[in-house]
């Protein structure tokens, strides 16, 4: 019964690679019909999706600096939380965040991202 329940759960989740290939405190790419999404490592080895794009000016967050559960933007440094995308201290504004897991060293993203409007 618990491995059924464990196959219905994860036929909603895909597989984009072992955790080892994304850098310690840095992110890689996963392109969908949709988005492109940035998938972050933190220094602690904790998992971020969010869509690869800057609310200020869409600039590219998997080329910023991974700090804490933050991301700096690399084009004008705006400070983005992995946890939820939204812009911190005074910037305002929010960038998309994707349910994304670790499973035995391998980072799981939710399906939706590649048909959520």
């Amino acid at each position: 019964m618990r491995d059924a329940m464990m196959r219905e759960q994860q036929q909603f989740w895909f597989d984009v690679g072992p955790l080892n290939a994304i850098p310690l405190r840095g992110a890689r790419t996963v392109k969908t019909p949709r988005r492109e999404i940035a998938i972050f490592r933190t220094a602690s080895d904790e998992v971020f999706a969010l869509e690869n794009r800057c609310p200020h000016k869409n600039g590219p967050l998997s080329e910023g600096i991974v700090h804490d559960r933050k991301v700096t933007c690399p084009l004008h440094n705006w400070v983005i939380s992995l946890e939820d995308g939204q812009a911190t201290g005074a910037d305002k504004g929010c960038v998309r965040s994707f349910p994304v897991r670790l499973e035995k060293g391998r980072v799981l993203l939710e399906q939706s991202v590649a048909t959520a409007p």
